[in-house]
């Protein structure tokens, strides 16, 4: 208690001192000041004393405005300043809370119960929408989680083997609701992402359901999506690389300068779909509906279009080298690459079809049967 008083006494000296001298410095400035400021304007020149009086007063004015304008300044610095302390501990809180969801939420797909690893999948989605720095992570995720719980070939017990029949798989969203969440997350997040590669290859994604998801620049090599549902989907520059895309609905979707090459379409609807400068070298497309598809600059080189509906789909610039055609339809509103002789090539004319039935009359996804392919082998 001894040892504080002594310095308690000299901060109250010192502050006496500043305060005495903050008192002497303000009486110069607005006593001494304005009258040498006057006699220096004056120049020695003779003057009324009331004159005088009026410029010394006029001269104490303009300062004590000036030093108001200084005192707001600082005043407005000083506001501006906490409020920047306030932020960056507003901001430290948040991200702090942030952190804390994250952590919770990964932990949660660990769960062994299917309800706890979809809240954790709905969380991880809601920080990425509201989180731009933890998106990119999220996003990479989401895609290991369908990687490791949903492999391809099949490996868990619960999972239907690899030769089972398309028709007798339930939808992914009854089989593995867990893995439909994360792809509907993944495919709305995937809109507005940094990285230029999000990896989904060798995945186990029958009857999923993709309509109007965004999914471009995304490697689905090698992974089975048999009769899923891709309508209006977004799959710039994908790559299906020896994809399964059997009997699957593509219908308006956009595959512009996707890489589909040795891919599995037999069978898929690709109706009014976008596949401008698309590669499907050596794709099998057997019995696969293109009817209105845009497939200028597309690559078709040895592509099998046998049984093929052709109907009003554009090939005005594909490149259709070695690509068999047999009993492939088309109609007059086809439009061949120039020199193309589609007779020699195999095929058949047959009427347009007119316009397209709307999406909202065709039999749901999930209850809809994949037709016996006549080209299975």
């Amino acid at each position: 208690m001894e040892t504080g008083e002594p310095g308690q006494g000299r901060r109250v000296v010192v502050g006496l001192l500043g305060g005495a001298v903050g008192l002497v410095v303000l009486g110069a400035v607005f006593v001494v000041l304005p009258g040498v400021v006057v006699d220096h304007d004056l120049a020695g020149a003779s003057v009324a004393a009331q004159d005088r009086l009026k410029a010394v007063n006029d001269v104490r004015t303009t300062l004590l405005q000036v030093v108001g304008g200084l005192v707001v300044l600082f005043g407005a610095y000083a506001t501006w300043r906490q409020l920047r302390v306030s932020q960056d501990g507003l901001r430290a809180t948040q991200e702090g809370y942030v952190t804390d969801r994250f952590s919770r939420a990964v932990d949660q797909l660990g769960s062994d119960k299917l309800d706890v690893r979809i809240g954790g999948l709905h969380a991880l989605w809601r920080i990425a929408e509201q989180s731009g720095r933890d998106r990119e992570a999220i996003i990479s995720i989401q895609a290991a989680y369908l990687r490791t719980h949903l492999p391809w070939p099949p490996t868990g017990p619960q999972s239907p083997a690899a030769d089972v029949p398309i028709n007798d798989i339930a939808p992914l969203e009854t089989r593995a609701a867990d893995a439909q969440v994360a792809l509907t997350a993944l495919g709305v997040l995937c809109q507005h992402r940094e990285q230029s590669w999000v990896n989904l290859s060798i995945t186990d994604l029958r009857r999923a359901d993709c309509d109007g998801l965004w999914f471009p620049e995304v490697n689905f090599d090698r992974t089975c999506m048999e009769a899923a549902g891709f309508y209006r989907a977004n799959l710039t520059q994908a790559s299906l690389v020896s994809v399964n895309l059997r009997h699957a609905d593509l219908t308006t979707a956009i595959l512009r300068r996707a890489r589909c090459i040795l891919a599995d379409l037999r069978g898929a609807k690709l109706v009014e779909t976008d596949l401008r400068d698309a590669d499907f070298t050596e794709t099998d497309l057997r019995e696969a509906n293109l009817r209105k598809a845009d497939a200028r600059g597309a690559v078709l080189q040895r592509a099998d279009l046998r049984l093929t509906d052709l109907r009003g789909t554009d090939l005005s610039t594909a490149d259709l080298a070695e690509a068999r055609l047999t009993g492939a339809l088309a109609s007059v509103r086809t439009r061949w690459p120039e020199g193309f002789d589609p007779t020699a090539a195999g095929v058949v004319d047959a009427h347009d079809p007119g316009p397209e039935p709307s999406p909202l009359l065709q039999p749901p996804g999930m209850t809809w049967q994949a037709p016996p392919l006549r080209s299975a082998p």
